[in-house]
């Protein structure tokens, strides 16, 4: 039998890095925010084994801040608290994009979508702040 692709002209390929992604700074942001939901489930994680140690008792939770403690979570903590906030922050500026709203006809501004959600962040963050620092 004749194998039909024999004798065809091979395509070009060119070659890409795999180091493509940095070469823009859209593809790295991309990357990093697909890359930041790693440290979005650690602060999930942490957050549940926080609760988990409240339920079981002072000597539980007295255990589990001591291994808050420990110089490589807090690294880790400090990092995943800067990617949240990344993964935050590029999240709220896609939402114009992912949401095409219209009043009277005319689409609303990015900023008349995105801003509730900035200002929804920062009331609530104070709130939290205010309730967790009074004490």
């Amino acid at each position: 039998m004749i194998n039909p692709t024999e004798y065809l002209p091979k395509s070009y390929h060119t070659r890409v890095s795999t180091y493509w992604w940095l070469t823009r700074w859209p593809y790295l942001k991309f990357i990093l925010r697909e890359a930041s939901s790693v440290f979005v489930a650690w602060i999930v994680i942490v957050t549940l084994l926080q609760i988990q140690a409240l339920s079981r008792g002072p000597a539980d939770y007295a255990e589990f801040q001591n291994w808050l403690r420990n110089p490589l979570v807090l690294l880790l903590n400090v990092v995943s608290f800067f990617f949240v906030v990344f993964h935050a922050v590029t999240w709220f500026n896609l939402a114009p994009k992912a949401m095409a709203i219209r009043l009277r006809g005319n689409r609303l501004p990015n900023l008349a979508i995105s801003g509730p959600n900035y200002i929804a962040w920062v009331v609530i963050s104070a709130a939290v702040a205010w309730i967790l620092l009074r004490g």
